[in-house]
């Protein structure tokens, strides 16, 4: 059950991992997302969004990044190894149809779950352009897989390592500034980014959907942690999302209250290098 078929480092601390879930496989739709625990029965269940699913092969793909101690755990396994707990599809699937000029901008991991959504969106007959950036030409990832898609792929980078330098929102705003403009965007990745993209888009009025995946916790709507204001409502990002209209978030709100356990995260993070430190050596 659940066994790790490929394992492969994408760049500095990130993963993707292709597993045997045929049930998963054959049910999930671009959006949703899984939840895993890897270690005993008390551990940590932490939410990962499937980037990408093979029913033929009863396989789903995650992509992750080593930053807290479930996900450090997870980069220590290897080929062969099973995930003890994994459940899903979680979440509501992004809503496909054919919208006419879709423009898909993910950053950083974010690229990741926006991958099964631009591939959808294409396969309705969208004309999809791909906004994808990072840091720096490092830490850009899947960039083969979104060129395979895109009608435009547009590629940046913050320092100018590779691609146009600057941030997403430089070319999305031209898109919108194009007569024509895009009837749809889907943005992906730190929530300051999205907050600003939603922000990009509102004067042109083109439609905007973000998900919020990094604010879950539970997975199961009975935490409560990952609730976010949308509009006049309060929302529950697992079980109501994770994607909303971008123009309602409160972004604020949220960055906020994502900022809360820094500390504490921090030093579980620093722990457990210790750790592999300290069994390294020894």
């Amino acid at each position: 059950m659940n066994k790790i078929l490929k394992k492969e480092q994408l760049s500095d601390q990130v993963y993707r991992m292709q597993i045997a879930t045929p049930l998963i496989a054959n049910e999930c739709k671009p959006g949703q997302f899984i939840i895993l625990q890897v270690d005993d029965d008390f551990g940590e269940r932490i939410p990962l969004t499937i980037a990408d699913a093979n029913p033929d092969a009863g396989s789903i793909t995650i992509i992750f990044q080593s930053v807290g101690r479930t996900t450090h755990l997870l980069a220590e396994m290897n080929v062969g190894d099973s995930i003890p707990d994994l459940l899903g599809p979680l979440g509501q699937p992004t809503h496909i149809e054919k919208f006419g000029h879709v423009v898909c901008v993910g950053g950083g991991i974010g690229v990741a779950p926006l991958h099964p959504i631009a591939k959808a969106m294409k396969a309705a007959g969208n004309k999809v352009t791909i906004i994808m950036g990072a840091r720096n030409k490092s830490l850009l990832i899947m960039e083969d897989e979104m060129r395979e898609i895109a009608d435009e792929l547009i590629v940046m980078s913050d320092d100018g390592s590779y691609g146009r330098q600057g941030l997403v929102t430089v070319p999305l705003k031209e898109l919108c500034e194009q007569s024509p403009k895009p009837d749809m965007a889907v943005i992906i990745g730190p929530p300051i980014m999205m907050k600003f993209g939603a922000e990009t888009t509102r004067p042109y009025a083109v439609p905007t959907v973000v998900s919020l995946n990094t604010i879950m916790i539970d997975g199961t709507g009975m935490c409560g942690g990952c609730r976010v204001t949308v509009g006049d409502e309060t929302k529950f990002v697992c079980v109501d999302g994770p994607e909303f209209d971008g123009h309602l978030v409160d972004f604020d709100n949220m960055i906020k209250r994502l900022g809360a356990y820094k500390d504490i995260e921090k030093k579980d993070h620093d722990e457990h290098h210790c750790k592999l430190d300290a069994a390294a050596k020894s």
